[in-house]
């Protein structure tokens, strides 16, 4: 570990108690503004002070165009412009809105109305490269939509010389702006995996506490010589906290990259930037290690996964490198990160210990006689959810917890990931684990991806159905191996539905509503 990082205490939680620009202030006077803070594909490596300036520059301009406390809409990939634009708005006190560019024009437009947006920030070139003309028409009814590349043109010397001024006392200029550490600092939204998206709203405390949290909980593995590969979105809290602010807020340099499905280019840029941590999903990590070439991977000694289950499968993959695979747990309400396995304590089928500073309890839950439903509590909690009902307000968790809706197991400190509590299904009258029963598939089958959905059933109540990628998938093959591990006849399938690809979210997670309506639209034919 870094000299400069030894004397950091474990986790100070009324230190992280700050607006998010005071704690990348505080990152840069720890750390220097001759230090790099970013860089993305256009390799052109953006410092701590150049970082500060440009946030000071780009965020006065879009002051000028909104209010103070305002919910602006961004519509960036993960590249540096968003990491600017996103410091840019809270360091004038603006609220950015971080929204999903893969969610479609629907939800898109439900989550400018419930987020009240009257202006969206986005790029004309991004807009082409993507395609989302269509995306941003339906956004931009009745709204303003600012284009970074207009708003750099308007940017004269003055402007100019305002932003270096004011850059050698950053903190100074801040403070006429600054939110306290309870004000929302984000809206994230939901990736609606089970059902409408809700508008998620983090406070500055909760992004700086769980950014600090992780750096605490990872002492001793991690420090500021680690060069961070970041490929997920900022719109996924994942990519947001564990991606750009745990590295940003403690002096890593971390490498942006626009979609986490250039499955050829990710490791071409991790070879060359030299990066050491890799954040992804299971489904991106078998990717990676598919397209990469020999020495592309080579650099990382660690990557933290979440979002879904880590497969046997990708390990294997992974072990040539010797890079350690460390599998971690969270949501998006708790800033997302809740548990992590670390280098010096780790278990495997678990997703870690708890983090410091967050309480939890387990709920019982009918049919369940395994572990219970994780509540949780802490200083990374959300502010609450935008309320549906009524605009512009917040309706926060009751006395600050947070039902997680995932059945868990708590052994001996680590966190065991038993199912969602939607993700289990009642058949003949006993609860089964719908995620328990992937992962025996899994383990028959590891190369490909599958997916146990439950559907209606007139007799049984339900019946599970697979939705797998295998072409020549049997159910007599299922059986005998469910036979032969001692399952009951009851966890295997009555019906398999191959397809060409499971849906999968812009975040990596598996798309399981996408799946279950596929799954019930060729039931027919099942």
């Amino acid at each position: 570990m870094a000299d400069a990082d030894r004397d950091l205490p474990a986790f100070d939680a009324a230190g992280a108690r700050v607006s998010l620009f005071r704690a990348l202030l505080q990152a840069v006077s720890r750390h220097g503004k001759a230090r790099i803070a970013l860089e993305d594909p256009e390799r052109k490596p953006l410092s701590y002070g150049n970082l500060v300036l440009g946030a000071l520059v780009l965020g006065r301009k879009l002051a000028g165009l909104t209010q103070p406390k305002e919910h602006v809409g961004v519509l960036l990939p993960n590249v540096q412009a968003m990491a600017v634009t996103l410091f840019g708005l809270t360091a004038f006190g603006r609220v950015p809105a971080l929204l999903n560019f893969t969610a479609g024009v629907k939800n898109l437009r439900a989550a400018g109305e419930l987020a009240e947006l009257k202006t969206i920030v986005t790029s004309r070139r991004f807009v082409d490269q993507a395609k989302l003309d269509d995306e941003l028409e339906a956004l931009g009814e009745g709204r303003r939509i600012v284009f970074l590349e207009d708003l750099r043109k308007q940017i004269t010397s003055l402007d100019k010389a305002l932003g270096a001024l004011a850059s050698l006392v950053p903190g100074l200029a801040h403070r006429a702006h600054e939110a306290g550490p309870d004000d929302p600092a984000v809206i994230l939204f939901t990736s609606g995996t089970e059902g409408k998206p809700k508008g998620v709203v983090l406070s500055h405390a909760n992004l700086v506490s769980n950014a600090r949290q992780v750096f605490a909980h990872a002492a001793g593995a991690i420090s500021e010589r680690d060069v961070f590969m970041n490929p997920l979105p900022a719109f996924h809290s994942f990519g947001l906290t564990a991606g750009l602010l745990v590295p940003l807020l403690h002096g890593m340099k971390c490498v942006l990259y626009p979609s986490p499905l250039h499955y050829k280019q990710v490791p071409k840029l991790i070879a060359e930037t030299g990066a050491t941590f890799l954040l992804a999903t299971d489904t991106f990590l078998q990717g990676y290690a598919r397209a990469a070439d020999p020495n592309d991977l080579k650099s990382v000694r660690y990557v933290v996964a979440g979002a879904e289950r880590v497969k046997p499968e990708t390990r294997r993959m992974w072990a040539p490198y010797g890079t350690t695979i460390l599998e971690g747990y969270g949501c998006t309400e708790c800033s997302p990160v809740l548990a992590c396995n670390t280098p010096l304590a780790i278990r495997e089928g678990s997703v870690g210990r708890l983090l410091p500073g967050i309480e939890a309890k387990l709920h019982a839950m009918e049919g369940i006689t395994e572990g219970g439903r994780l509540c949780v509590r802490g200083p990374n909690v959300m502010a609450g959810y935008l309320s549906v009902e009524r605009p512009g307000v917040v309706v926060a968790p009751e006395d600050g917890w947070h039902d997680t809706g995932d059945i868990v197991t708590i052994e001996d400190g680590f966190v065991v990931i038993r199912g969602r509590a939607k993700r289990f299904a009642k058949l003949g009258g006993e609860m089964v684990s719908l995620a328990a029963v992937e992962s025996m598939i899994s383990g028959l089958w590891p190369d490909q991806n599958h997916v146990v959905v439950a559907l209606p059933d007139s007799r049984k109540g339900e019946q599970l159905v697979l939705v797998t990628e295998k072409p020549d998938a049997e159910r007599g093959v299922l059986q005998e191996t469910a036979k032969a591990q001692g399952f009951p006849e009851l966890w295997v399938p009555r019906a398999i539905l191959v397809t060409n690809s499971i849906p999968v979210l812009g975040s990596g997670k598996i798309d399981y509503g996408a799946t279950r309506e596929l799954a019930a639209s060729r039931r027919a034919l099942l």
